[in-house]
């Protein structure tokens, strides 16, 4: 069921959810975005220029942290504004296992017309990979 502004109260939790990410992910986001940069494939390159492995796009990652919100809202129209800023890379590795964000939310002010902020945290191996990760969301 979609939140109403008076529903929601300061401090409400967003769901969490938590998104694998594998090597063959990376392979769709380059192929859907373009981003072909070699750090997202090629495991040489990225350790040669000081990474530990492949790494996840930013943007995927960002995206990632927007479902939750989405998913929340009930319809990603009602995201308004969305920022982020990049702290930490999402290592994965090429292995059955890839890597994990975790992302959590909460409802951090209520705003005027009918808008929310939500603040989120999305973490790799309990690092933030995300920093100032806000959204602003229109409630019916």
């Amino acid at each position: 069921m979609t939140p109403s502004y008076d529903s929601v109260e300061v401090g409400d939790a967003l769901p969490p959810q938590t998104f694998p990410i594998r090597r063959a992910d990376l392979v769709r986001y380059a192929g859907a975005s373009g981003d072909f940069n070699v750090i997202h494939w090629n495991e040489r390159i990225a350790r040669s220029v000081g990474l530990p492995d492949v790494i996840a796009h930013g943007m995927f990652t960002m995206a990632l942290a927007a479902r939750v919100v989405t998913d929340w809202a009930g319809d990603p129209a009602r995201v308004v504004e969305y920022g982020v800023r990049f702290t930490r890379p999402v290592p994965v590795p090429d292995d059955d296992e890839g890597a994990e964000v975790e992302v959590t939310g909460k409802v951090a002010a209520k705003l005027d017309d009918g808008r929310v902020r939500v603040d989120l945290t999305a973490t790799h191996q309990g690092a933030k990979v995300l920093g100032r990760a806000q959204a602003v969301v229109a409630l019916a």
